[in-house]
């Protein structure tokens, strides 16, 4: 379902990036943007029939969200108990996948509700998580990317990340769109895009032009989420006061 956010802007081209085979995404088109609660510390971010579900983390403010895309109202949130540190999310069917951090633990929910239906337990940290087909894809913030069943959390595989031969570390919050992943690269205004079949990088997009002038260089960009029937992407960042709509260009 497409969304329309409220607010229409101009144009911006982001600069050229260093790397990407000819006729891959490098700028960015601004189409429009929305409030966002500037207290969430956004750690994953997804847009499923007309709604936009969000993971905040810190310790005793962690949360899952329901959000109203068009106006960044939120409809419903559920916190975390401490000492859980929030991470990545992604809806599978009527349920939804939440991360934590350090913790070694991946809640399961109710899609409806946001309740809590079960917890498993994983190795190594959780950053970002998205849903490629029959499978999840999960980051730790190295240069790998594991495969997850749906339903069990069972890893099932893993990928190496690199670009130009080089390991892409730091790897955060994913989107998985058409068999690609969208990945936000930590500490950085970059986002690549993945081949999860040999983890290539196949583009690089420099977002450092929707970064809010007033905010400190630690609330990073983080929060990435395609709009289903469309080639926009809704992206924002952590502790920002807003979403931003965009078409990547360059192609």
């Amino acid at each position: 379902m497409a969304v329309v956010l409220g607010l229409s802007a101009a144009c911006t081209a982001a600069p050229e990036a260093p790397s990407g085979p000819a006729g891959a995404p490098s700028g960015f088109e601004l189409l429009g943007s929305a409030p966002h609660d500037p207290g969430a510390f956004t750690q994953g971010l997804e847009l499923v029939d007309g709604v936009l579900y969000e993971g905040t983390g810190l310790e005793g403010e962690s949360s899952v969200r329901r959000v109203d895309p068009a106006t960044g109202v939120v409809q419903r949130r559920v916190d975390l108990p401490p000492p859980l540190f929030g991470e990545g999310i992604t809806v599978v069917g009527d349920r939804i996948w939440q991360l934590t951090w350090r913790d070694g633990v991946a809640i399961e929910r109710d899609r409806d509700t946001l309740e809590e239906v079960r917890r498993v337990t994983y190795e190594g940290e959780g950053w970002g998580l998205c849903r490629d087909g029959g499978r999840l894809v999960m980051s730790d913030g190295s240069d790998e990317l594991t495969f997850r069943d749906p339903g069990s959390f069972a890893e099932t595989g893993t990928v190496a990340v690199r670009r130009d031969g080089r390991p892409v570390t730091r790897l955060n919050e994913l989107e998985c769109v058409a068999g690609q992943v969208w990945a936000n690269v930590w500490q950085s205004d970059e986002v690549v895009r993945i081949d999860p079949a040999d983890g290539r990088v196949t583009a690089t997009v420099d977002l450092s032009g929707l970064r809010p002038a007033d905010l400190p260089a630690a609330k990073v960009l983080n929060g990435i989420a395609a709009v289903p029937g469309t080639d926009e992407f809704l992206v924002t960042g952590k502790n920002w006061p807003t979403v931003f709509r965009i078409r990547f260009t360059g192609a």
